[in-house]
């Protein structure tokens, strides 16, 4: 067995890996990459929990933009991960893996309501935790919704997973000579006012101390040598 450095972590993708060309589907190629790379690490003993967004479908930001009240528009955009989570359990389960989802407010019929007790005893049967509809409160992102469920759940670490390697001094689209950060303070990235994620995400897993690294999610193999240190991969955020 491979040397497992993080035991328990906290993966969020952005829903945008989820957007599909084709309208009203979903990039099932990116999710069957995702699954393999999560059924490998179950196998080696790693407790996964699972956050997605729901920019593929619909942002909150977007329809505010469109004259929405800020409640509603966010309340759209927490039924999105809904949606994409359910994706992405129905697929575990057609795979045969052990998979629950929990929803953070009542959804009868279609989520668990979260309670810890229950997602620690999913932990512990060797199950996926999928958590869906952010924190169920308006004016907080998703990545706010993984930094709380992240120290909840006491993960190791909490995965950031991005279409860019890490974390850059600048835009690396618009600015060629940006540098690639290997490692970073939360201070670091509050003081320079890197665009990471939201303040309030920072600031949270700062005071709870739960590391944060942020990596490309293109490679099929990313997850694998982040769990088992095979090389330094993205930017990694502590204290």
């Amino acid at each position: 067995m491979k040397k497992i450095k993080y035991k328990r972590i906290l993966l969020k993708i952005s829903g945008e890996f989820l957007k599909s060309a084709a309208e009203g589907s979903i990039n099932a190629v990116f999710i069957d990459d995702l699954i393999k790379q999560i059924q490998l690490l179950t196998k080696l003993g790693v407790q996964i929990g699972l956050v997605v967004g729901g920019g593929n479908l619909f942002r909150g930001s977007n329809l505010e933009k469109l004259g929405m009240r800020r409640t509603i528009s966010d309340q759209i955009g927490m039924l999105s991960t809904v949606i994409n989570g359910l994706s992405i359990y129905e697929l575990m389960f057609k795979r045969h893996m052990q998979a629950r989802i929990f929803a953070s407010t009542t959804l009868a019929g279609v989520c668990e309501r979260y309670r810890l007790d229950k997602v620690n005893k999913s932990f512990q049967s060797g199950a996926v935790v999928i958590f869906c509809f952010g924190l169920g409160i308006p004016l907080f992102t998703t990545d706010s919704s993984a930094c709380v469920h992240g120290v909840e759940i006491q993960a190791d670490i909490f995965l950031k997973g991005t279409k860019v390697n890490g974390v850059y001094s600048g835009d690396p689209r618009s600015n060629p000579s940006a540098t690639l950060y290997q490692t970073l303070t939360y201070d670091d990235v509050l003081n320079k006012k890197l665009q990471v994620m939201d303040y309030t995400s920072l600031v949270l897993a700062r005071e709870n101390k739960l590391p944060i690294l942020v990596f490309n999610m293109s490679d099929p193999k990313i997850l694998y040598n982040i769990v088992t240190g095979k090389h330094p991969v993205g930017t990694l955020i502590t204290e």
